[in-house]
């Protein structure tokens, strides 16, 4: 009985595995398949709609910062407000970042600088220009 099941089994499975030489190319496509990873263009092809579509979508964030920052019994945003500046830091624009903005970053840089050369101290290194480090961090961070 089991030379027979052998005999009829291993011939079969050798036929199968041999026609299916094709079938692992095809594993992982069809309809839902990320091959083509292409964006889908947009029925307008304007730049205004992706302006728009950028605005909703940064809306949508802001509203869901508000959303859990009011979940958390902490004040409430001013949505507008928060995506008119956020808008304005665009760099499709060609703006750049505001001098408020811009020197509330170095202040929040320089505030690094200064606990790693705290560190740096405790530890016996020598200290580190901050003026010199905090230039070189921006720069490295594209700001």
């Amino acid at each position: 009985m089991i030379l027979v099941l052998v005999v009829v089994v291993v011939p079969l499975a050798l036929v199968l595995f041999a026609d299916s030489k094709g079938m692992f190319d095809q594993l992982g496509g069809g309809p839902f398949s990320t091959d083509d990873l292409s964006p889908p263009s947009s029925a307008s092809g304007g730049h205004s709609s992706s302006r728009e579509e950028l605005e909703a979508e940064t809306r949508q964030f802001v509203a869901a910062r508000n959303y859990r920052l009011a979940a958390r019994g902490e004040p409430a945003l001013d949505v507008d407000s928060e995506v008119a500046k956020l808008m304005a830091l665009d760099p499709a624009n060609g703006s750049d970042l505001s001098p408020e903005v811009d020197a509330e970053l170095r202040e929040e840089v320089r505030t690094l600088v200064v606990a790693r050369n705290e560190r740096r101290k405790a530890k016996g290194e020598p200290p580190l220009d901050i003026e010199a480090e905090i230039d070189r961090q921006l720069r490295e961070a594209g700001a």
